[in-house]
């Protein structure tokens, strides 16, 4: 699809895009071929999955080095828990919803017919904006906009980490790479009605991990899933299964 094809109303899509995503195109058929879907290309190279797969690379590489130097007091492992979910499809299909990139999607008639565009797709085309950014304007144009634009994701998993939120982590992370959402299992209670502890465990992709105790169900299953995050990532889990650190 050439720029010089297009149509009135096509070309004010591509300039309301712009507008959203606030990058001004020095190539245009590079958004182009960015907003273009499979569906609507007339073959696979002129659609946006090659600028997909470099926006991802993109797109991961600009998150550490945000990460790196603005989590001075993180280590890699809880650098890593952030990362994953903010270059998550969730992450990406959100942002792509707040721009409203949707409605300036070149799709084939086949896709014309959806009200609601699939989550996936709307991050797919997050990460060949970046990919078409960076294509034409460089790292420092790509830094520029994976900054301004993932900003909260970035800020509100940086606060979920520090404050522990690992229910919150895990069902995020475990929602995009494995389609399901952990269950929490009580193992074993111990103590008197009006002062138990429990004890919990993650059940996840038909693996029960590391249990923990806690003084309440909510410690227990924070700290479950906690040591299921960590294992799920090569790290160690940090609540032993017995009951002497409650």
């Amino acid at each position: 699809m050439n720029i010089l094809n297009l149509d009135p109303k096509s070309i004010h899509k591509l300039n309301t895009c712009q507008e959203a995503i606030n990058y001004q195109f020095k190539n245009p058929e590079l958004l182009i071929a960015a907003l273009t879907h499979s569906s609507g290309a007339v073959t696979p190279f002129f659609s946006n999955e090659r600028l997909e797969f470099l926006g991802d690379a993109v797109l991961g590489m600009l998150i550490v080095e945000i990460l790196y130097h603005r989590c001075k007091d993180m280590m890699e492992g809880q650098m890593t828990q952030i990362k994953s979910v903010v270059v998550s499809r969730v992450s990406c299909s959100k942002i792509s919803k707040t721009q409203g990139l949707g409605k300036f999607l070149f799709l084939g008639k086949g896709m014309e017919h959806f009200k609601c565009l699939p989550d996936s797709l709307l991050a797919n085309v997050q990460e060949s904006i970046i990919g078409a950014i960076y294509l034409d304007g460089g790292m420092n144009a790509a830094r520029t906009y994976v900054t301004n634009h993932f900003e909260e994701e970035i800020e509100e998993n940086i606060r979920g980490t520090s404050g522990q939120n690992f229910k919150t982590l895990l069902q995020q992370y475990s929602q995009q790479n494995m389609h399901q959402t952990p269950l929490y299992v009580v193992l074993d209670e111990r103590g008197p009605d009006h002062n138990k502890c429990f004890k919990v465990c993650v059940s996840l992709d038909e693996i029960n991990y590391q249990g923990a105790w806690g003084k309440n169900k909510k410690e227990a299953e924070q700290r479950a899933a906690h040591n299921a995050y960590n294992q799920i990532m090569g790290l160690q889990p940090p609540y032993p299964s017995d009951q002497q650190n409650i």
